[in-house]
């Protein structure tokens, strides 16, 4: 990006932030007690609710991953939000209104609840901060990248600034000032994303770029001289032989390179001639016409595909700081609404970055020289249709951007802290602001030393986690009077040592050829069955431990509230 872009960028985004801050201390006036802390004292109604879980379920990192990976990989990217929207279906059927008139706080309340098990709630506990930090990381990193883009500063910079503030703003706020925050976020990143997709597309259609949909597609080239800046090493796949300036990694020089894999080194500037084809960074989809055919890759196969959807639909029933907002609902019908609302927006707006990852490839494919298609989003209008139009969108952009930043990594560190505030704490109100720091610190430790993939595909490793331990554990528990804390306790054991395993080998570089590779990299089509099968099967060998009140349970969950039953009050504190 050049100066101007840069400089308007971090203004506007700057502004935003400054925003969502003073938004979020308007709940802190009003906070007073552990329940305002946790459930903003279960008040919060369900437009604002749906708003809220909107702003934080549409994570940068799943708004720029889906727009990256789309870049890169075509029609095949789409997975990534079909079924993360479904996800709230399931939700929506299965799990909103029960889980509400739990009562609970936090997963571990409801396990505890549910199934009379202290070791039970001290494990959900252990996975609450697992799934959430997971979560967190791509967040942090997706800061680093997009401050490295506006301002080339080094990545860790981006990643120290937004954890230490988002530490500060949740333990100073709490669930009613995040909920502010996250419901403001959503109506920003939304017009902040919409308005460039729909001057963009309009931009498009009226350049004749557009081609006939009948034609062979051609492959990418540059229409004008054409710089591109490399941020991070990478491997550039060259199909024809292209003449390129290079420097910034030595003395410059003009070479000719010859079809076959290049790396380039971090901090390079590569200048293309006009006409020549476009190289693709390694793992790219190289073919334009195999870009927009569902596996057209050939390394897509249909494992991945049923891998992936079975984590991001089940993923999303199990995210802990999805399920903490359900707990601020009044009752189990607003919990129904909140979410029937929330598939509404989130329908609506996962066309965005859909759209703006096709843009990208059709009309900027130099955005996959660099090696940072998760940036595509940023850099596209800029890029696209220079000057001040593409100068006011990027900043728009940016501010939407660091709204998505604060917000989201806010409601992850809200659900992980309230867990170790009422289950390693006392559970006092000081104790919530002990916990958020330490819940702030480990996240940032390990978006520094891990290893950056494609941000959808992170978030899609937090989500196989989620479906292979809180997903069975939440479906079986509400459903099925036969499960037992044995049961739990082995299915999530088992689930989550598979998911997280085949996720930290895969985010620390880890790679394994064939069916073995593809389960590496989407661990769901194996560990969340083991996980289910696991806890029947345990459950039914332990059938005497079945809580001897479980009939009078499962009725306060599925019971409408007109019955006047009440809700189990549970947690600590």
């Amino acid at each position: 990006m050049s100066t101007v872009d840069a400089v308007v960028a971090l203004v506007l985004a700057g502004l935003a932030a400054v925003a969502v801050i003073v938004i979020g201390s308007l709940g802190v006036r009003v906070t007073r007690s552990t329940d305002d802390f946790l459930a903003a004292s279960r008040t919060v109604r369900s437009r604002a609710n749906a708003a809220a879980i909107a702003g934080q379920s549409l994570s940068v990192a799943s708004f720029l991953g889906i727009a990256g990976i789309v870049l890169s990989q075509g029609v095949d990217g789409l997975w990534y939000p079909v079924g993360f929207v479904a996800g709230f279906l399931v939700l929506l059927l299965f799990v909103a209104a029960p889980l509400r008139r739990s009562g609970a706080y936090t997963v571990p309340d409801f396990a505890e609840t549910r199934l009379d098990s202290a070791a039970l709630r001290t494990m959900t506990t252990v996975v609450v901060c697992v799934i959430g930090w997971l979560y967190l990381v791509p967040q942090l990193q997706a800061s680093g990248l997009v401050l490295m883009v506006l301002t080339g500063t080094p990545g860790w910079v981006g990643v120290l600034v937004v954890g230490v503030v988002v530490t500060a703003a949740v333990t100073f706020g709490g669930m009613r000032s995040m909920t502010f925050v996250q419901a403001f976020g959503f109506w920003v990143k939304a017009v902040a994303l919409a308005v460039p997709a729909v001057v963009l597309v309009a931009w498009f259609l009226g350049t004749g770029l557009a081609a006939d949909p009948a034609a062979p597609a051609a492959p990418a080239t540059f229409d004008r001289p054409t710089s591109v800046a490399v941020h991070d090493p990478v491997t550039l796949q060259v199909a024809d032989p292209v003449t390129v300036r290079v420097s910034g990694d030595g003395p410059t020089r003009t070479v000719t390179w010859q079809p076959g894999p290049r790396p380039v080194a971090a901090g390079s500037t590569l200048a293309f001639p006009a006409g020549a084809r476009v190289p693709v960074v390694d793992g790219a989809v190289a073919d334009q016409g195999a870009w927009d055919r569902p596996f057209g890759s050939g390394e897509r196969d249909p494992l991945w595909v049923y891998s992936l959807l079975l984590a991001t639909c089940l993923g999303v029933a199990g995210l802990p700081h999805v399920l903490v907002r359900y707990y601020t609902n009044p009752d189990g019908r607003a919990a129904r609404r909140t979410t029937v609302l929330v598939l509404a927006l989130l329908g609506g707006f996962s066309i965005v970055p859909i759209v703006l990852g096709a843009l990208s490839r059709l009309s900027a494919p130099q955005l996959l020289v660099g090696g940072e298609g998760d940036a595509a989003v940023l850099t596209l209008p800029s890029v696209a249709l220079g000057g001040w139009p593409g100068v006011v969108l990027g900043g728009l952009v940016a501010a939407g951007i660091a709204t998505t930043l604060l917000a989201v990594s806010a409601g992850l560190l809200l659900s992980v802290a309230g867990v170790l505030s009422s289950d390693v704490l006392p559970g006092r109100l000081g104790d919530f602001r002990i916990a958020a720091h330490v819940a702030g610190a480990v996240p940032i430790v390990l978006a520094l030393v891990m290893t950056r993939l494609d941000f959808a595909h992170t978030i899609a490793l937090a989500l196989g986690v989620a479906a292979s331990t809180f997903a069975p554990l939440l479906l079986l528990g509400i459903w099925w009077r036969g499960l037992t804390d044995r049961g739990a306790l082995a299915g999530i054991a088992v689930g989550g040592v598979l998911s997280l395993g085949a996720a930290l080998a895969t985010l620390f570089g880890a790679t394994l050829p064939g069916i073995p590779g593809t389960l590496l990299s989407q661990p769901a089509a194996v560990s969340v069955p083991l996980a289910v099968l696991t806890m029947v099967l345990v459950s039914r060998a332990t059938a005497s431990r079945i809580p001897a009140g479980v009939g009078r349970t499962l009725l306060r969950l599925h019971a409408p509230e007109r019955l006047g039953l009440g809700e189990m009050r549970v947690g600590r504190g």
